[in-house]
């Protein structure tokens, strides 16, 4: 699940603060049919002080939330990033408004590329959507696999209260 979902950002003085995922795109199918019951909150970016970024959110699955947290180690390379441990490659491709998150790494022992569209509002305009197709695209991954998240607000209602994310998301979904 991190690796589909946490794989976002943009550049380093901009990138702090609130944005939202927009557009999923994964080489290993259409991940919203394993995500179609998934809703989720804004991200909250906060740059630590080596530079690594670090990415807070609630996730809705099956009516029960979710808090994510995630580090981005900031590598030697300007956009480029490592999470879970160096099992994923981050690489940051950054606009004023939008930015796309490319990770390439590991799920389950399996190789997977996924591209996260993120951006300041949660609205998703059909020009913006048309180039991230192309981005998709241009990366290997088939754009009709392109899944596009229920937005909740920044306070979802959780029927059983927030779990955290270690405890208990399926296998197939983390």
């Amino acid at each position: 699940m991190k690796t589909l979902l946490l794989s976002f950002g943009l550049g380093l003085i901009a990138v702090s603060g609130t944005w939202y995922l927009k557009a999923v795109a994964s080489d290993k199918g259409n991940p919203g049919k394993m995500l179609e019951s998934v809703s989720v909150t804004p991200m909250t970016v906060k740059i630590l002080e080596e530079g690594s970024l670090e990415i807070k959110f609630t996730i809705r699955i099956t009516g029960q939330c979710r808090e994510m947290t995630t580090v981005l180690k900031k590598t030697n390379e300007l956009g480029k990033y490592t999470s879970q441990k160096g099992k994923c490659v981050i690489h940051i491709i950054k606009s004023s408004v939008e930015g796309i998150f490319f990770c390439e790494g590991q799920l389950h022992g399996q190789q997977i590329q996924t591209a996260n569209l993120v951006g300041r509002d949660p609205e998703i305009s059909q020009e913006v959507l048309k180039n991230f197709k192309k981005f998709t695209e241009a990366r290997g991954l088939n754009s009709e696999n392109i899944f596009i998240p229920k937005q909740r607000g920044s306070n979802p209602t959780c029927p059983v209260g927030v779990i955290p994310a270690s405890a208990g998301i399926p296998a197939q979904g983390r």
